[in-house]
């Protein structure tokens, strides 16, 4: 893993993943920490992340109060730390992931062509 430290770009990426490690080894939670579980805590992390924007209409900054907005914040964090430790776990660069997977997308939704959908298929001016 030490090759991919320096082979990934980014240095911030590198020192939430060395921080990550860190708080893993001085718990000895390492043991606990297969991708198979890594990859469960995510999912769930990812679903409490919905949690503060519960009966709001749309989430927008506007609605969000301090008291959510950290929570979010929280919540962003976390699905942030279980994905760093997933990538470290299984040696994959989320930069370099995250181009390959952008590269396949433009070639799945070519802007042309997504852009002539039928209206019934396509979101409402404004919205995203």
């Amino acid at each position: 893993m030490e090759q991919q430290d320096q082979q990934e770009s980014g240095g911030e990426l590198a020192q939430m993943r060395g921080m990550l490690r860190e708080f893993v080894r001085e718990r000895d939670w390492s043991r606990f920490h297969s991708p198979k579980n890594l990859a469960a805590a995510l999912a769930v992390e990812a679903s409490e992340l919905l949690e503060p924007f519960t009966w709001l209409s749309t989430g927008d900054r506007s609605e969000l109060d301090e008291a959510r907005l950290r929570a979010i914040r929280h919540e962003m964090a976390d699905v942030l730390a279980y994905l760093v430790m997933l990538a470290d776990a299984l040696d994959v660069d989320l930069h370099r992931a995250l181009i390959e997977k952008m590269a396949l997308n433009r070639s799945k939704y070519p802007a042309h062509k997504v852009n002539e959908l039928p209206s019934k298929f396509r979101l409402p001016a404004g919205r995203v």
